[in-house]
């Protein structure tokens, strides 16, 4: 099992930019694709994310394609995500999560590919 730790969250301006990471401990996290999430309240999880095992490939929501880039450091075990120009509607609590497989499959974007959570950070946009 991983244990991932989220931080970077906060109070932005829209327009504004935030870099979120997530720090790995525990079994060998470069084996594992990674992908962020958010759930903004009232809403369901939704997938924002994900990178492979290597770094090699990445893909986006629709929602975000543009603005955020996702990148890892294996070295570090740690996967981050480059928010910019943020809007109001990207206000949520984010959360990073170990994929249970190496490479991106067609269910990247599934809650149900990803075996292990971290505990969220907030991020907040005003307007």
């Amino acid at each position: 099992q991983v244990q991932l730790v989220e931080s970077g969250g906060g109070l932005v301006q829209a327009g504004g930019s935030l870099r979120l990471s997530c720090a790995a401990s525990g079994r060998i996290f470069s084996d594992s694709a990674t992908g962020w999430f958010r759930q903004a309240p009232g809403k369901e999880r939704e997938f924002v994310a994900a990178i492979s095992s290597s770094g090699g490939a990445t893909e986006y929501a629709d929602s975000v394609k543009g603005r955020f880039t996702i990148s890892r450091d294996n070295a570090k075990n740690t996967v981050y995500l480059q928010m910019n120009s943020l809007k109001r509607e990207d206000t949520a609590v984010y959360y990073c999560a170990r994929n249970r497989y190496a490479l991106l499959s067609g269910s990247y974007y599934a809650t149900r590919e990803y075996d292990d959570w971290g505990q969220g950070t907030q991020v907040t946009v005003s307007s």
